[in-house]
């Protein structure tokens, strides 16, 4: 099955008996990546209750154009705007006859006008509806306007009838989607990525940490989205926006961004460790604020734990990268610590030249390459650095 890593898809239901389907799609449709909101016309909750539709979809059903508590911000265009694909399925004769005519005297029909996301349309309807000449006419007239037909198939109907207008099987609807979308080079892989610093605290108001804006790790976040992966981003306290369709886990410490990375290596395939984690944390914190009082304070440290380490010891480990931010001998330092880490791949740069800022010169190392990468924007680094990773997978 093809990936919907990442895409949002708007189900709309009418009302038909082949609605019934429309759970087991919206399954199929999130188990390929998608996420999934619903919309319902009125007749097509009397074949399948919206609960089981919020349920399966873990979102709000939109039912009503006129929904007050929705439209205060006009929920059905944001919800337009929201889509990157409406797919109706079950679509009946009388719903194509209305969009094919521009009504919006509902919430899907509504939808579909709004939207500048892809339609596609699965009909289901009885065999001698799908030869009349009508909804022949209705069908040719919206692939005309760049919408996709998906089906029907041939075979018994509900009626009783034998002949084409059964709706397409869900893992039919499921790759036809799909397949409208391109397939980037990363997709239905799952990434985990750890960016910006830790704080190990002295006391309730000071805190020892290092230097990072998390740009690297967020603009690797957001390009390998857009290479088609999924990604997790467990991230240490800085100041930048969510990338779109990225999962973020907010941490502060080192032992909390070691349990978020061990609880999110499930079905990992590329952890990639940015995140500059401190060395070291106190061996006590103080409860209160530690008052100034001699010229000298002695802080015992403790080391924290070695988070890349740990996940490239692990025995179903995933594609492992590093990065090494040296102040000098750099790729000596960073080949030493891709041997040392047992990484499968490590990218080295020099770290004051970095602090802050938007632009990043690196070498790419593994055990049998040296690649410099030109400096460059960090989302175009980014990018060159998940080519790379991309190519790497490819030869495993």
């Amino acid at each position: 099955m093809l990936s919907l890593t990442n895409r949002r898809i708007l189900l709309g239901i009418t009302g038909g008996i082949a609605a019934y389907k429309s759970a087991e799609l919206t399954r199929l449709l999130i188990k390929a990546g998608a996420e999934v909101r619903v919309g319902m016309t009125r007749a097509a909750t009397q074949f399948i209750t919206p609960l089981t539709m919020q349920a399966l979809s873990g979102q709000r059903v939109h039912l009503d154009l006129l929904d007050s508590d929705a439209e205060a911000a006009m929920g059905h265009i944001e919800l337009a705007r929201w889509a990157d694909l409406v797919l109706i399925a079950p679509a009946t004769a009388d719903f194509i006859a209305r969009i094919n005519q521009g009504q919006a005297d509902d919430i899907l029909s509504t939808l579909v006008l709004a939207t500048s996301a892809k339609i596609a349309i699965a009909p289901a309807m009885n065999q001698a509806m799908w030869a009349d000449n009508s909804t022949k006419s209705n069908l040719n007239v919206l692939v005309d306007r760049g919408y996709h037909i998906f089906g029907p198939a041939e075979g018994e109907q509900a009626c009783g009838d034998v002949g084409p207008g059964r709706m397409l099987e869900p893992v039919q609807l499921v790759e036809l989607s799909a397949s409208l979308f391109e397939t980037g080079e990363l997709a239905g892989k799952n990434f985990v990525i750890t960016g910006g610093p830790t704080r190990e605290a002295i006391d309730p108001v000071r805190f020892i940490s290092n230097h990072s804006s998390g740009k690297m790790a967020y603009a690797l976040a957001a390009e390998a989205v857009a290479a088609g992966a999924k990604v997790t981003l467990i991230s240490g306290p800085v100041n930048l926006s969510t990338p779109e369709s990225v999962k973020r886990i907010d941490v502060i410490s080192a032992d909390q961004m070691l349990v978020a990375t061990q609880e999110a290596m499930t079905d990992c395939d590329v952890f990639i460790g940015v995140a500059a984690v401190a060395d070291y944390r106190p061996v006590e914190v103080g409860k209160q604020k530690i008052k100034k009082s001699d010229e000298k304070m002695l802080l015992s440290l403790i080391k924290n734990p070695d988070i890349i380490s740990e996940v490239a010891q692990l025995d179903d480990k995933p594609f492992v990268v590093g990065f090494a931010a040296e102040t000098n001998d750099i790729l000596s330092n960073a080949k030493d610590k891709l041997k040392r880490k047992g990484l499968d791949m490590l990218f080295a740069n020099n770290a004051t030249k970095t602090f802050n800022s938007d632009s990043i010169v690196v070498t790419a190392l593994t055990e049998t390459s040296e690649t410099e990468l030109k400096e460059g924007n960090k989302n175009v680094v980014a990018r060159n650095m998940l080519q790379l990773i991309a190519t790497a997978l490819n030869e495993r």
